[in-house]
């Protein structure tokens, strides 16, 4: 999941930011509503968490902004208020969720998952190639029986991969949707990501290289589709 938290106040927006890092997100940070849109704007989230007071351009502009775009994009309002009538306002701006200062951490997890999940409608909630299945609820992965033990960034690259159904999906890509701003796109980091992937799903391998295109996993669907059962 992609995230851009866009609040004034550095310490809360990184201690944000990390704490969602640590759940498996990628996450940019904007201390301004002027740089929130800019990376709105050329990068496609599913969850923008959104300050109301902000310099340059106003959270309620920004929101709006969101949505009025075509994008998918969920946001998440974030306010030192909290009367009924700054999240009437709140939400009458075309925000999907509200939430208060001081918040609990996990709250805001957990709404930001939610409103993840809205954003990516398509998204079934297991995935399956093969004997491989990917739970991304209970953040999961099999290989027949066997239990997978992947990190973060190697879950989010077969999930994505899993996700496409088969079409190529290029580097460039996967930087973009499972790391964040920060990652370096002429490193080898998702060669060696998706290396240390194929390592320990084992064979026989799923996982194609596409020689100047990307990856692809052929046969990847939902388990409905490939007629496996929920764990």
């Amino acid at each position: 999941m992609r995230v851009l938290v866009v609040e004034d106040e550095a310490p809360l927006a990184e201690a944000v930011a990390r704490g969602l890092r640590r759940e498996g997100m990628a996450v940019d940070v904007a201390f301004t509503g002027d740089e929130g849109h800019e990376k709105a704007t050329v990068t496609r989230y599913d969850v923008v968490v959104l300050d109301r007071d902000l310099p340059g351009m106003s959270g309620d502009d920004l929101c709006r902004e969101i949505v009025n775009s075509d994008e998918l994009t969920r946001v998440l309002m974030l306010t030192a208020s909290g009367t009924v009538s700054d999240r009437v306002e709140g939400l009458s701006l075309g925000a999907d969720d509200y939430l208060a200062k001081p918040f609990a951490f996990p709250e805001l997890v957990a709404r930001v998952r939610a409103l993840g999940r809205r954003a990516t409608p398509a998204t079934p909630p297991v995935l399956v190639a093969g004997d491989v299945t990917l739970d991304p609820a209970k953040r999961t992965v099999h290989r027949g029986e066997r239990l997978v033990e992947l990190t973060r960034k190697e879950f989010g690259v077969l999930e994505v991969l899993l996700s496409a159904k088969g079409a190529v999906v290029s580097s460039e890509e996967l930087l973009e949707r499972v790391w964040d701003e920060n990652a370096d796109p002429f490193t080898t980091t998702v060669r060696v990501t998706v290396m240390t992937l194929r390592k320990k799903l084992g064979e026989p391998g799923i996982i194609e290289t596409v020689v100047g295109s990307g990856y692809r996993v052929p046969g990847a669907g939902t388990a409905t589709e490939s007629g496996s059962l929920n764990r």
